[in-house]
């Protein structure tokens, strides 16, 4: 078999070379909302700007991403939902729930994304946050949730302008 570091971090229980990796590296493209979710969830806690940009539809996409402020180590994905988003679509919506840690607690973000399919590939539109907290307690709700990259500001003042 092969170890727990080699795993890829998009919850599939696949190596990473066979996995997002492809994507990431523009060998394949993801053919799914879903695929195109997991492999931004595995960019995103790599760090991979380039990937990130890439996939972001352009009219909405910032100009830069900068993870120098990132206090966090992303640790699991888990897609809870999906509506449409198939290979035959071109909309769709994943709702997911991504776990990371921050200062030695785990927390988990539930987040409802949009994607849309132009000229035959996926790419990520925008996100509703629903909540974010530590695990196991009462979670805050939406705009006013701290903000998951861990700048201490709310949700709606960083990530989710």
């Amino acid at each position: 078999m092969f170890s727990s570091e080699s795993l890829c971090k998009c919850g599939l229980d696949l190596e990473y070379e066979s996995c997002c990796q492809l994507f990431h590296k523009n060998t394949k493209r993801p053919v799914t909302a879903e695929s195109l979710m997991r492999s931004r969830f595995t960019a995103y806690a790599m760090q991979n700007k380039a990937y990130l940009l890439e996939t972001w539809d352009s009219s909405k996409r910032p100009e830069n991403i900068d993870f120098s402020r990132e206090q966090v180590i992303w640790t699991k994905l888990e897609v809870l939902n999906t509506k449409k988003g198939s290979e035959k679509d071109n909309k769709g919506i994943v709702e997911f729930k991504a776990y990371y840690m921050q200062d030695q607690e785990t927390y988990v973000m539930n987040e409802i994304s949009r994607f849309k399919k132009m000229a035959g590939r996926w790419f990520y539109l925008d996100g509703k946050v629903k909540s974010v907290g530590r695990v196991g307690e009462q979670t805050n709700q939406g705009k006013n949730a701290p903000c998951a990259c861990g700048s201490g500001k709310k949700f709606k003042r960083c990530c989710g302008k």
